[in-house]
């Protein structure tokens, strides 16, 4: 041992072993390790930051969100293209006639859909169930009522008139959401004020006459953001081919027995307005309000107000290219603020809800 201890002595003498240096060699060597153990575990984090996949019921939302607002669109193409057809088919028919004939065409475009059973997957749900049926003919009370005076409206306004005014309905379902206990924000209200100005500007002529056609399609706008929340409600709890199957069924009955009490009938009178009648019954009907009721069982609510308010817009294009209609300079400016309401009213920040 004493030797051992002596050659020790004198390998430090010699400089060949200094403790110091062991010392800061052993600490250079944790910190090596430590600092590549530190290098790792970044690697590991970036790569599993960049590679790590999206939250699959995140990525279905989105694109059924996406899915929804373009079947939105669509519907206000075919909407805001179908006032033409329904100030057409008046050329021939009365307007509870031509409602009823249209919702009957609709309804039976949609029957294949709710007879056809599904080969895989739950069966689904019953035509004459109560929740199925309550939600069907609420809703075809709503419509019946809606599309009615939005037609006998049109006897007496222009297309770009009814357009712009019934497309007010996605200002008045937040304050129509007042009456449920709803807070309706800032945006809302700056909203009202700028389509009630444009509507002056469109509507009110000379001696501060308004048109009668322009009031029933201004009573009309409350009652379609009525079926707009009707829709939201029941659409989310049912099948929504066979809840508009049921609505259309309703919104035809009713009109048709308006017609039978206040309308002539006359085949050749229906022949006449037999396209018109086609246009609004497939497609309108059909296709415009089936899309409508499938696409907010999973659309965005204020993606769904601010896109079906293009309604306006398309009615306003439909109405100049097929009907040769045109607008005093005053009622393009009356268009244009209640458009900005409209878009005002759904696009203006909401402030977040805190939990309680």
């Amino acid at each position: 041992m004493a030797s051992k201890n002596a050659n020790l002595y004198k390998l430090r003498q010699r400089g060949a072993i200094n403790p110091k240096s062991r010392q800061i060699t052993a600490f250079k060597h944790s910190c090596g390790a430590k600092d590549a153990q530190r290098s790792r575990g970044g690697q590991a984090w970036r790569f599993t930051a960049q590679s790590a996949p999206l939250n699959p019921a995140s990525a279905i939302m989105q694109k059924h969100a996406l899915r929804a607002d373009l079947l939105m669109l669509l519907t206000a193409m075919i909407w805001g293209s179908g006032f033409v057809a329904q100030t057409a088919g008046m050329d021939h028919i009365g307007p509870y006639l031509y409602s009823g004939l249209r919702f009957a065409l609709g309804s039976i475009c949609l029957l294949p859909l709710v007879l056809r059973q599904p080969a895989k997957g739950p069966a689904p749900e019953p035509l004459l169930t109560r929740g199925l049926l309550q939600g069907g003919v609420v809703m075809g009370l709503a419509l019946a009522l809606g599309i009615n005076l939005q037609q006998v409206g049109l006897l007496f306004t222009s297309v770009t008139n009814s357009g712009f005014i019934t497309g007010l309905y996605v200002i008045v379902v937040p304050l129509l959401g007042l009456l449920l206990g709803h807070k309706t924000g800032l945006g809302t209200w700056l909203g009202c004020i700028l389509a009630v100005i444009g509507m002056f500007l469109l509507s009110v002529g000379d001696n501060f006459h308004v048109a009668s056609g322009d009031w029933l399609q201004l009573i009309g706008a409350f009652v379609w953001g009525g079926h707009v929340i009707l829709v939201g409600l029941f659409a989310s709890r049912h099948d929504p081919i066979r809840l508009a199957f049921l609505q259309f069924v309703t919104c035809s009955v009713v009109s048709l027995i308006l017609a039978l009490v206040f309308e002539p009938i006359a085949m050749d009178a229906i022949i006449g307005a037999g396209p018109a009648l086609l246009y609004g019954g497939l497609v309108a009907v059909g296709i415009g309000y089936t899309l409508q009721v499938v696409a907010q069982k999973h659309a965005i609510a204020s993606h769904a107000a601010i896109i079906l308010s293009l309604e306006a817009v398309f009615a306003a294009i439909a109405g100049a290219w097929l009907l040769g209609e045109a607008l005093q300079p005053r009622g393009y400016v009356g268009c244009a603020l209640m458009l900005a309401g409209m878009l005002l009213a759904q696009l203006w920040p909401r402030r977040a809800e805190t939990a309680h």
